[in-house]
C-alpha cells in the first residue's frame, strides 16, 4: 500500500523558515521522481518542487523558486523541503507525492494527509 505521512508543518512569521519532511512506503522510493505540492484555501493543488529520482535535478515553481530547497534520502525513504523567506501567500496545505499524469497529478492517486504551513504576523 503507497503511503505518505507529512510532517514538519507549522506557523511561521513573514520571512521566517520551515522544513518539511515527508516518510513514504509502498513503492520504490529511489526509482521515483518525488514532488511537493500544495493547496491554499479556496485555490487547486499546485506543484511546488520536484527532485529526480537520483536527486541530480530540481525543478521550482517561479513563485519559490530561490526561497524553496528540495531533497532526498534515498536510503530512508524520506523527501524534505526546506523554505525559506516565507510569504504569506505560501499558507497552505503541503503534500509529498509522485508525480504522475493523473487528474489529480499524481502517479499513483493516492495522498497522505500532508502538513498545514500558516505563515502570519
Amino acid at each position: 500500500q503507497v503511503r505518505f505521512v507529512e510532517s514538519g508543518g507549522g506557523l511561521a512569521q513573514p520571512g521566517g523558515s520551515l522544513r518539511l519532511s515527508c516518510v513514504v512506503s509502498g513503492f520504490t522510493f529511489s526509482d521515483y521522481h518525488m514532488s511537493w505540492f500544495r493547496q491554499a484555501p479556496g485555490k487547486e493543488r499546485e506543484k511546488v518542487a520536484t527532485i529526480s529520482s537520483s536527486a541530480d535535478k530540481t525543478h521550482y515553481r517561479d513563485t519559490v523558486q530561490g526561497r524553496f530547497t528540495i531533497s532526498r534520502d534515498n536510503a530512508n525513504n524520506l523527501v524534505y523541503l526546506l523554505m525559506n523567506g516565507l510569504k504569506v501567500e505560501d499558507t497552505a496545505v503541503y503534500y509529498c507525492n509522485v508525480p504522475g499524469q493523473r487528474a489529480d497529478g499524481s502517479h499513483f492517486g493516492s495522498w497522505g494527509h500532508g502538513t498545514q504551513v500558516s505563515v502570519s504576523s
